[in-house]
């Protein structure tokens, strides 16, 4: 899905979230693709004679002046637009005797699949919240002796499903026990907090072994490898290991390196294509290879037509970057919107005032 798309979305279904009727008067319709509009417009029309038997006067005439309202909508439209379409209508004031209709329409950027009809005192957002949520997931295990954490990456962020500790310190005073004994010990420590560590992955991933795309595994030298050879992780599982990497750390600074360490791997996550556009900008920062600029400079590189990229943080004001987005469109410019979840999008927010540019062509 294409960025500009996905955040005026998701900018909609933040908003629509915060719209509560005072009683069951919200209207929500969602026609699949291919579906008969005229259909629709029927079944409304019906529904206005059902709401004429609502007691209270007030919910009476918020229902059926939103059903109108949506009836009168749905009439500019000949047909059902390719991808469907997801209507959301009713009294948004926040003041008792007050009426306030208010109407959002939205074309879906994927087709929908499901017909709804719902009144209820909020919109019905999970067809929408489907669409934008990341489907594709991706398993991280970052793991030493001492320490391991569980993570999945979807899309441009990473959650830390869990973090273990073994308790060993890997530092011992014999106190009469036999070297050879104490080998012994701590190699069944070892095994018992990889287990720990197995049941803990296989848990988290097989519930979502549907959509797992791939897991790597990072660690120190023997460590990782003695957990990727061992019986530790399910069998489903260890078929959908795309790497193994040398890593320094294993709590969630060793997810981050793991994630940067394994970008071949995961070259089609949201988060590596993000990555990859800042690091290309900050190479030719600092080794002048292409023409980008950041800051201020972005507006002029946009006016002149000069933008190739423009990476702007999700933190930014949603008017401005609404006007970036509109002004990228007229120009044919790549937009991304970058979260802050990782370095790079870190540093886009704090040193480069939340936007910066790969540039076609130089500028003064």
């Amino acid at each position: 899905m294409e960025a500009t798309k996905e955040y005026k979305l998701r900018k909609l279904l933040k908003l629509l979230k915060t719209k509560k009727g005072r009683h069951t008067e919200l209207i929500t319709v969602y026609i699949p693709t291919g579906y008969d509009i005229n259909n629709v417009l029927t079944q409304l029309s019906d529904e206005q004679g059902t709401a004429s038997n609502i007691k209270s006067k007030s919910t009476r005439k918020n229902v059926t002046d939103a059903l109108e309202k949506t009836i009168q909508h749905l009439k500019l439209f000949k047909q059902t637009p390719p991808k469907g379409l997801a209507v959301f209508c009713g009294n948004v004031s926040e003041r008792e005797g007050n009426q306030d209709i208010q109407l959002w329409s939205v074309e879906p950027p994927e087709p929908l699949s499901v017909r709804i009809y719902r009144c209820d005192q909020a919109f019905v957002l999970e067809p929408l919240e489907d669409i934008i949520t990341p489907k594709d997931i991706y398993g991280l295990i970052a793991v030493d002796n001492k320490e391991a954490t569980i993570a999945y990456l979807k899309g441009s962020r990473y959650t830390i499903v869990k973090h273990l500790t073994s308790g060993y310190s890997g530092k011992h005073r014999a106190g009469g026990q036999s070297h050879r004994r104490f080998e012994r010990l701590i190699k069944q420590q070892s095994h018992d907090f990889k287990t720990r560590i197995g049941e803990h992955a296989n848990k988290t991933f097989l519930d979502n072994l549907e959509n797992l795309r791939g897991i790597v595994i990072g660690g120190p030298a023997g460590t990782k490898d003695d957990f990727v050879e061992g019986d530790y992780l399910n069998h489903e599982l260890k078929k959908k290991i795309l790497s193994v990497e040398d890593i320094t750390y294993t709590d969630e600074s060793g997810i981050r390196e793991l994630i940067d360490k394994s970008k071949k791997a995961l070259s089609d996550v949201e988060m590596i294509r993000q990555k990859k556009k800042i690091q290309r900008f900050l190479k030719a920062l600092i080794t002048p290879s292409e023409p980008v600029t950041y800051g201020d400079g972005v507006d002029k590189a946009l006016e002149m037509g000069a933008v190739e990229t423009i990476m702007l943080s999700e933190n930014l004001d949603d008017g401005l970057i609404e006007g970036y987005i509109e002004k990228a469109k007229n120009t044919d410019s790549e937009v991304e919107i970058v979260s802050e979840d990782f370095e790079e999008g870190y540093q886009l927010w704090n040193t480069f005032k939340g936007k910066a540019a790969i540039l076609r062509y130089q500028i003064d």
